[in-house]
């Protein structure tokens, strides 16, 4: 059974408007909390953060401005599904603009993500990203390495590979998603300058060359998505290069045949 609730503490989106961008719990905090019964922050919290700054400049350049992003915290682990108070009370603790809290079981969490009209889901369990890009949602996977990721600018890196592979290997249901996706992101972008931008888009070609390259740079911006950094690891060690980047997560998914 799925449980919403709203967040009483901050102003919710416009439905219409919003880019939903759902991420598990379990990745936002740990389980144990401290004798406050606030919970400690997980490898996704610096990401939340990125998230609530683009929507403060977005604010600050326009107090009246609808497209923003609209954080939904989905909660499937049992532990955590007994710590909805302490949940609600971390967030509003540690400062962050989650709009609406989810509980589901591990079976039904794919109904929370359809019945919020989740546009991005992101989470640390590639089970479930793979199960929610199933059902056309599109899904990233986050690591440790997102801990380490900046939380003054979002970091959005594209695949550049994924974008020029021309067969439908992946569902055509998480296309229409891609493209969704992207158009507001693309337009999100472009509410900001060439520089001190709170939202930067990054595109790596890890085993392609330069012309695989240049055909992902064509596609993104042909569906409206300019980009700021572009990398053509062409074979290259991507450790090293992935380090310095520090996205808070890699688009994969709903990307092959966007030239289509």
């Amino acid at each position: 059974m799925v449980s919403t609730i709203p967040n009483p503490h901050v102003k919710q989106k416009v439905a219409e408007r919003a880019l939903v961008v759902a991420v598990t719990s379990r990745s936002v905090f740990d389980s144990g909390a401290d004798d406050g019964g606030v919970l400690g922050v997980g490898v996704a919290f610096p990401l939340l953060q990125a998230l609530q700054r683009v929507n403060e400049r977005l604010l600050e350049d326009d107090p009246a401005e609808t497209l923003l992003f609209d954080v939904v915290l989905i909660t499937t682990d049992a532990q955590q599904q007994q710590q909805r108070p302490p949940l609600l009370s971390s967030a509003r603790h540690h400062g962050l603009d989650v709009s609406r809290f989810c509980f589901s079981g591990e079976d039904d969490f794919l109904e929370s993500l359809l019945t919020n009209d989740v546009q991005l889901f992101l989470t640390t369990d590639q089970r479930q990203a793979q199960q929610a890009s199933g059902k056309g949602v599109l899904s990233a996977l986050m690591d440790q390495q997102v801990a380490s990721s900046p939380s003054e600018q979002l970091r959005v890196m594209f695949c550049g590979d994924a974008v020029v592979r021309s067969n439908s290997d992946l569902m055509g249901a998480i296309r229409p998603a891609t493209q969704r996706f992207l158009a507001r992101l693309g337009e999100l972008r472009r509410r900001f300058g060439v520089f001190h931008s709170p939202l930067s888009i990054i595109l790596v070609t890890f085993h392609g060359g330069r012309d695989s390259c240049g055909g992902a740079l064509r596609t993104l911006r042909s569906r409206g998505v300019h980009v700021d950094e572009v990398y053509c690891l062409a074979g290259a060690p991507r450790g090293p290069i992935m380090s310095q980047l520090r996205p808070h997560f890699l688009l994969r998914e709903g990307l092959s045949g966007l030239q289509e």
